[in-house]
């Protein structure tokens, strides 16, 4: 089991303890972490579940693969460590780890 903290645009914090295997964005959609909305469900249909990783989290965290980075093109304000959170799986690697919310999803 890992812990994951999500911090909203004006700072807000939630962490959350997760069970290996889920996923960022089931995680957050468990627990109502405002912010995340997931329409597509964690099919990797839409960018709904768009995350910030923290600098010293993105290289365990790992690179998008090519679909996430299609739907990454719909999502707002990305940047160099976004990420969907329905394509993050939850390992006890993970244990500790901070995302980021977008100010809006679209």
């Amino acid at each position: 089991m890992a812990k994951i903290t999500f911090i909203e645009h004006d700072g807000k914090e939630h962490t959350v303890a997760v069970e290996n295997g889920m996923t960022v964005m089931e995680a957050a959609i468990k627990n109502m972490v405002p912010g995340i909305d997931a329409d597509c469900g964690g099919a990797c249909a839409c960018a709904t579940c768009h995350v910030y990783v923290a600098p010293e989290w993105t290289e365990k965290v790992g690179k998008p693969e090519s679909m996430e980075e299609d739907m990454l093109d719909f999502a707002f304000d990305v940047r160099e460590n976004s990420r969907l959170s329905c394509q993050i799986k939850i390992t006890d690697e993970l244990d500790g780890l901070r995302v980021d919310l977008p100010e809006k999803q679209f």
